[in-house]
C-alpha cells in the first residue's frame, strides 16, 4: 500500500508529512518518559524483520493481485504504539529513499496509513483487549486478524480519501473505494492470520520479547528475529508474487489504463531526490536484474532496517541521559 507521488499533490503530501512527523515526535516524547535502553536492540530487530517480511508478496486467489504484510500490529505488539511507529516508520523511509518504494512526497501518507492506524487505533482499541495479555494463542489469533483488519480498512480508505483530496481525477471516489476496500480486507485477514500465528510463536518461545521492563537486551530472540529475517529478505522474497499489490491492482482498474501522472516542482523536487537516493530501486543490485541480485538488496535493506531504528533508538537513550 505505499502510495506514488503521482497519486499525491503537494498541498496533501505536505499536510501528511506534517502530522505524521508530528507522531513521530509525539512518539520520541513518549518513549523518553519511560526509557528502556534494553529494548534498543528489539527495536530495531524487529524493524528488520518488518522490512524482510514485507518483501514477500503472497497471492490473492483468483484476483490476479497480491499483498504483503503492513508490519504495524506486529510491532505494536512487541514494542507498544509508540515504538511500533518509529520502528515502521524507519522502514518506510528505507524503502522510499533506498529503494524507490513509495513516493518522498507520499512519504508522509504511507507513514500515516500503514503506521497510524495499526499503532494508534486498531492495536489499543482492537487488539489489546480482545489478546487480554496474550495469554492464549485463540486469542492472540482473533486479535491479530481483527485488529489487522481494521487497520488494513482504514488505511486503505485513507489512501482514496486522499487521492480524492488531491484532486486526482483518473481515479473516481465511487470506483476506486470499492476496488480498494474489498482486496484489502483479504489482504488484512491474511495479514492477520499471520501476525498471530508469529506472535503466538513468540510468545511460547520467546516470552521475552514482550518484557516492556527488561533488565538485559533479550539477546537470543533479537539473534533468531534477525537470522530469521535475513533468510527472508535473501531467500523467501524470491519466490514472491510478481502480482501487482491491493493498491497498483486497484488503480489500474480504477483509472481504466489511463496513465497518472504529475509535473509539479514539488513532484520533480521529489523525483530528483529520490533518484539520487535510491541505491537499490525496484529490490536490485544497480544494472542488475537477477535472483541473487534481488537476493543481496533484500539483505541490505534489512541491515538498513536494523541500522535506522537502532540509531533512532540510541538517539532517545542519549537524549533521555542528557535530561
Amino acid at each position: 500500500m505505499h502510495m506514488a507521488d503521482a497519486l499525491v499533490s503537494p498541498a496533501v503530501g505536505g499536510v501528511m508529512i506534517a502530522a505524521s512527523a508530528g507522531l513521530l515526535w509525539n512518539s520520541a516524547r513518549r518513549l523518553r518518559e519511560n526509557f528502556e535502553p534494553a529494548r534498543v536492540p528489539l527495536m530495531g530487530v524487529m524493524g528488520a524483520f518488518v522490512f524482510a517480511a514485507q518483501m514477500i508478496n503472497f497471492s490473492i486467489p483468483g484476483t490476479g493481485s497480491s499483498g504483503h504484510i503492513g508490519g504495524g500490529m506486529l510491532l505494536a505488539a512487541a514494542l507498544g504504539s509508540h515504538g511500533a511507529f518509529i520502528a515502521l516508520s524507519c522502514v518506510l523511509a528505507i524503502q522510499a529513499f533506498m529503494f524507490a518504494d513509495g513516493g518522498i512526497l507520499a512519504l508522509g501518507c504511507n507513514i500515516f496509513n500503514m503506521g497510524f492506524f495499526p499503532c494508534f487505533v486498531a492495536y489499543p482499541l482492537i487488539f489489546a483487549p480482545i489478546a487480554g495479555g496474550m495469554k492464549s494463542p485463540a486469542r492472540i489469533m482473533a486479535a491479530s486478524i481483527l485488529g489487522c483488519v481494521a487497520a488494513l480498512q482504514l488505511g486503505a480508505f485513507g489512501v482514496v480519501l486522499e487521492t480524492l483530496c488531491s484532486g486526482v481525477t483518473e481515479l473516481p471516489f465511487k470506483t476506486f473505494a470499492l476496488l480498494m476496500q474489498p482486496i484489502h480486507l483479504a489482504i488484512g485477514a491474511v495479514e492477520g492470520a499471520l501476525t498471530g500465528a508469529v506472535l503466538a510463536f513468540l510468545k511460547s518461545s520467546r516470552p521475552e520479547v514482550f518484557d516492556k521492563t527488561p533488565k538485559t537486551p533479550a539477546k537470543s530472540a533479537c539473534a533468531a528475529l534477525m537470522i530469521t529475517a535475513v533468510a527472508m529478505a535473501g531467500g523467501l522474497s524470491l519466490a514472491a508474487s510478481s502480482d501487482p499489490d491491493g493498491l497498483e491492482w486497484s488503480v489500474e482498474r480504477a483509472a481504466k489504463g489511463a496513465e497518472i501522472s504529475a509535473a509539479s516542482p514539488a513532484h520533480s523536487a521529489s523525483e530528483k531526490i529520490q533518484n539520487s537516493s535510491a541505491l537499490m530501486p525496484d529490490y536490485n543490485l544497480p544494472g542488475s536484474e537477477s535472483a541473487l541480485g534481488g537476493a543481496a538488496a533484500g539483505i541490505a535493506g534489512t541491515f538498513a532496517a536494523l541500522a535506522a531504528a537502532c540509531a533512532l533508538g540510541f538517539l532517545l537513550r542519549k537524549s533521555d541521559s542528557a535530561s
